[in-house]
């Protein structure tokens, strides 16, 4: 399909698509190639004489320029047309002259009459030149006067001079409305009686190649190609051919004319520049393992309870298989039960999370029009995997079922299916490998990111894991371990002893809770982590606005330099009654639109916004990088100068943001992206990544780059501008109202970054609502099993109750036990995400969100106090003395 509508469009364009115009020349021979209101570029003129010498055409290049003086011996010529003419067409003019004019001139006799000068005279031009940066220089270049011609023949054609907006078309002189600025004052009488009879008639004319040399831009060096056709040739015929003939040549993507595949790049874009449901599966991890370790404890503790049941199943001569499979139905059932009342709870907690993106994060997306979109056979698989791993627990509960006795279950006791010493020594032996292992293999993941070998982020993240998981295994064999000594004194202290003593009742319980509020810990203090906060008005040069406390982009490019006294001249930029304007400071940037690459793009950018930078820009060194492909001091130093950096021929350096780069584009230092230019593809190179900046939106390319790429984007549209902090509101709204014209506006850079930040924030506070899923979790397992172990200890707790233990006493051996579950859960949690969020931290300059962990772990260490209360209060409310007389 893209071949077809290229050949298509390859047929059906027309010249003046392209803005040519191939006309025949009245009272002439000729045929003229122009280009409307711009220069014929370098390519278009190859084509175009090509395209002749095929058809045996003669070509004369033709370029024309607007003088803005001719002036010799004190008297000057205002606003004339000088023409560069083909060598061999400029010696045809001359007849008279030394040999040794260096740079000659030919003057047609009214100019020569209306100067009074002679052949071997000094002739001076005066004329703009309009640099890549907008400036506007006036120039001056001396001639020597080599001939006077008549007006007649080639001197008196006036289509040398192109049809020009502003020129051509004026009535008179003084009517003159050009791109650029004339004193209209200057015309004289003389001067539109000239215009009335000759027009666009040259006054002057110079060779080709000198007037390259001073008038030539990127737009090209010629105005117009005259094809010559010969007195034995038809002009329309000749016009006919020539214009097919050139067509046939064009290659439609290099004159702008590119095929856009509308809807596969709307696909495209629509699937999202970030596959949230990678970072949701990513967090869940914690939340999966922490469930399923929930499901398997259920479970054991229903099996514990029905110990005698399973005892006189067996009893009877029911066979373990039997037993098992009846176990494993009942356990299917409920497992999908719970699959179908977690798809509703997946459903409703996304609902929620869409909700909350239409109302509380609308700032993040800046839409509402946002839906659920549900997937059956996602919610089919997560079903289905549910029920598997919930299978899988309920089959490793019931082997351990399966190693105890018939009679020792008859008697309904919970050391049925306790553990031997020989099994409690094989456990601490095993859990400690596996401590050491996992350390091992994170350390290595340490020193591996540190060295930067693999990546930082996957590096620390992975070891921070890892060290979760061998802290857990190392505790695994402390609570497995012997008791050191007695417990002996009295007080508070000793009754807590006491306490922290019986974690080791039940090991297995113990660890799960401290494994749930590890796992929860770890997601709400990583994610928290990530977290931006405002940093007020931070005007540090290698801060994320570079030092500058406002930024502005127009609408239309602004081609004079604001800096400078002309330039506030032309843009109105006097101070007036606000001083602060003369204390404003511009740094300029070209601007190719396209699309949004940061994250308040929902979309997957296909043509980001490309910024040309300067070299004045470069060498202030303004803004951090996270990093670079720099090798020597002074590109470490200074990474811009990359911009520079000659990477072989067709591909461009390109700077852009990290946050874009990992998040959006997907793109790493020396990874390539291709975009449309107008030449066709181009190929541009990440040579460095900034850290967390104001340029999250755009690719950034050096100026020289961007003019060779982007020869048609005129002007400055970006803006970063320093400002005294005074009066700051007025001073944006008076760059507004004066630059109206320009569709002005101006914002501060504090707000770009808030922006940015508060789209993160957005993303991360729906991650931590996993954390807080995780601590549900870890709430109820916990009350589960303090709940579970106290009334397995009722005759305990009864027999201290007879020996003098008050409730308070029993109260505080409780909180005691689950303080130190939650402590434990804590620590082991906290210093494996602190391990994991390392390199952030260390970007930062070691500093956390303090407030915003404390704030979080507190809420998870209270909210297991007040658990672990209600269930010791409630057990310690059954009754005792039943339980007693078992004792």
């Amino acid at each position: 399909a893209d071949s077809a509508l290229e050949e298509l469009v390859q047929q059906t364009a027309k010249l003046d698509d392209y803005g040519l115009e191939v006309r025949i020349l009245e009272e002439s021979d000729s045929v003229s190639l122009e280009r409307t209101s711009t220069l014929l570029t370098d390519s278009l003129a190859e084509q175009a004489e090509t395209t002749a010498k095929e058809l045996a055409l003669v070509t004369l290049p033709v370029f024309s320029y607007v003088a803005n003086s001719i002036s010799s011996g004190g008297k000057t010529i205002p606003y004339s047309l000088v023409t560069a003419i083909q060598e061999e067409t400029f010696a045809k003019m001359v007849r008279e002259g030394s040999e040794d004019a260096k740079v000659p001139i030919v003057l047609n006799e009214w100019a020569a009459r209306d100067l009074g000068v002679s052949i071997g005279d000094q002739i001076s031009l005066e004329y703009y030149v309009w640099h890549n940066d907008g400036r506007l220089e006036t120039k001056t270049a001396d001639f020597q006067l080599k001939s006077i011609v008549p007006i007649a023949g080639i001197a008196a054609d006036r289509n040398l001079v192109p049809d020009y907006p502003g020129i051509s078309e004026s009535p008179n002189l003084a009517d003159w409305d050009p791109p650029f600025p004339v004193d209209l004052d200057r015309i004289r009488q003389q001067d539109e009686v000239y215009w009335d009879q000759y027009r666009t008639t040259p006054k002057a004319f110079i060779p080709l190649k000198n007037g390259q040399e001073l008038w030539q831009s990127r737009y090209g060096k010629l105005t117009s190609l005259r094809l010559v056709a010969g007195p034995d040739k038809n002009l329309d015929q000749t016009k006919n051919a020539f214009e097919q003939h050139l067509r046939a040549k064009l290659n439609p993507a290099a004159m702008g004319f590119m095929i856009i595949p509308a809807r596969s790049q709307g696909l495209n874009a629509s699937q999202g520049a970030t596959d949230f449901g990678e970072y949701f599966l990513y967090f869940s991890f914690f939340l999966v393992v922490s469930a399923l370790l929930l499901t398997a404890l259920f479970f054991k503790l229903g099996v514990e309870q029905r110990l005698r049941e399973i005892g006189l199943l067996q009893a009877v001569g029911i066979p373990a298989k039997s037993i098992r499979r009846m176990f494993l139905f009942e356990g299917f059932l409920l497992s999908l039960i719970g699959s179908v009342l977690g798809l509703l709870g997946a459903l409703i907690y996304a609902q929620l999370i869409m909700y909350g993106l239409r109302t509380w994060w609308v700032d993040a997306v800046g839409t509402t029009e946002l839906s659920l979109q549900v997937s059956p056979p996602s919610l089919i698989l997560g079903a289905m995997g549910g029920i598997i791993v919930a299978l899988a627990c309920i089959v490793w509960t019931l082997r351990q079922v399966g190693k105890a006795s018939t009679r020792s279950l008859l008697a309904s006791t919970a050391a049925g299916i306790g553990e031997t010493v020989r099994q409690r020594k094989g456990r601490i032996f095993s859990a400690l490998n596996v401590a050491i292992l996992f350390s091992v293999l994170g350390l290595l993941l340490l020193l591996l990111a540190t060295f930067q070998v693999i990546g930082q982020v996957a590096g620390f993240f992975g070891g921070g894991t890892l060290l979760l998981i061998s802290l857990i295994c190392y505790q695994a064999a402390w609570l497995r371990s012997s008791p050191a000594r007695d417990i002996s004194g009295v007080g508070w202290w000793s009754i807590s002893r006491l306490g922290f003593r019986n974690l080791t009742y039940r090991p297995g319980r113990s660890l799960l809770c401290i494994t749930l509020i590890a796992a929860a810990a770890f997601i709400i203090v990583s994610v928290d982590a990530f977290r931006r906060g405002g940093r007020g008005a931070n005007l540090d040069p290698k801060s994320g606005n570079g030092g500058y406390p406002l930024l502005a982009e127009s609408l239309l490019p602004i081609v004079h330099d604001p800096n400078s006294t002309e330039g506030r001249d032309a843009m109105n930029l006097h101070s007036g009654s606000l001083p602060e304007l003369d204390e404003l400071s511009f740094i300029r940037f070209r601007l190719k639109p396209g699309d949004d690459a940061s994250c308040l793009n929902l979309y997957q950018p296909q043509e980001p916004r490309i910024l040309g930078v300067s070299n004045d820009f470069i060498g202030r060194n303004r803004f951090s990088f996270q990093k670079s492909i720099a090798t020597t001091s002074e590109e470490n130093q200074n990474p811009w100068q990359l911009l520079n950096r000659d990477l072989g021929e067709g591909v461009v350096p390109v700077i852009a943001d990290a946050n874009s780069l990992n998040y959006v584009l997907h793109l790493g230092l020396g990874d390539e992206f291709v975009l449309q230019g107008n030449q066709g593809p181009v190929r541009l190179q990440v040579v460095g990544a900034l850290d967390d900046s104001i340029f999250q939106s755009e690719f950034l390319v050096s100026e020289e780059n961007f003019v060779r790429l982007f020869p048609h984007e005129e002007g400055y549209r970006f803006f970063l501008i320093e400002a005294p902090e005074t009066n700051q509101t007025a001073t944006v709204a008076a760059l507004e109202d004066r630059l109206s014209d320009f569709a002005f506006d101006v914002a501060t850079t504090n707000e770009r970054l808030a922006n940015f930040h508060r789209v993160e924030n957005t993303y991360l506070s729906t991650f931590q609502m996993l954390g807080g899923l995780g601590l549900l979790l870890g709430t109820f397992g916990l009350g589960a099993v303090l709940l579970r172990n106290v009334l397995e200890r009722r005759r305990e707790l009864a027999l201290l109750r007879a020996v003098g233990y008050n409730p308070s006493h029993l109260m505080l051996m409780v909180v005691a036990e689950n303080a130190l579950l939650l402590f434990c859960g804590l620590i082991t949690g906290t210093l494996s995400a602190l391990l994991a969020i390392a390199p952030v931290f260390f970007e930062r300059g070691g500093r956390l969100p303090n407030l915003s962990l404390s704030l979080l772990l507190a809420a998870v260490l209270i909210s297991g106090l007040i658990v672990s209360l209600i269930a010791t209060r409630a057990a310690l409310r059954s009754p005792l003395l039943p339980a007693l007389r078992a004792e």
